[in-house]
């Protein structure tokens, strides 16, 4: 028995998975490795005195002066829930570009340390395991297993995508 076709489901469109290889910078929180898109990355920095601002979130550790420009910086230890470390020598500021709304904004990342630029081929990245309905992470582009590890793909657009980063832009313009 054919179904009418007024009930029959519209044709769905072929899933195309997104092409996430290329360059990344690969950098420590912790014990974890992440990495984000080389060509979001402006440049990696020590630790410069960042100007708290009041209240922010924990994560948003403040702003600084970058060449006559000033930038939010946000702890991206506290900003993933991890527990606080003191700085070392090899804690630094990844400065990147990220889109909010429909602007291109420049902000600070504290991590722990910076390892290597890894081109990191497709066959190389897993999709993130699903870890049920109750935990949504779209910040992740996916798991990428190289020499031996497993590097966390970051989307920074979405990592760095909240209400209270759009306030930050407000608050820098």
């Amino acid at each position: 028995m054919q179904t009418p076709a007024s009930h029959a489901s519209p044709p769905q469109a072929p899933l195309v998975p997104r092409d996430r290889s290329g360059k990344y910078l690969t950098f420590h929180l912790g014990e974890e490795d992440f990495g984000t898109e080389v060509m979001k990355v402006r440049e990696i920095m020590g630790l410069q005195d960042i100007t708290t601002v009041p209240q922010t979130p924990p994560y948003v550790k403040g702003v600084l002066n970058l060449r006559g420009k000033v930038i939010p910086v946000l702890d991206l230890r506290l900003r993933f829930g991890l527990e606080p470390e003191d700085y070392t020598t090899r804690t630094c500021i990844i400065v990147v570009r990220t889109r909010q709304s429909d602007e291109e904004l420049v902000i600070g990342m504290v991590v722990d340390g910076v390892a290597e630029v890894l081109n990191i081929s497709a066959s190389e990245i897993e999709d993130t395991p699903d870890f049920g309905p109750s935990v949504i992470m779209p910040y992740l582009k996916g798991l990428a297993k190289v020499k031996g590890k497993v590097k966390i793909l970051l989307d920074l657009d979405e990592v760095l995508n909240t209400r209270e980063l759009a306030g930050l832009s407000a608050l820098l313009h």
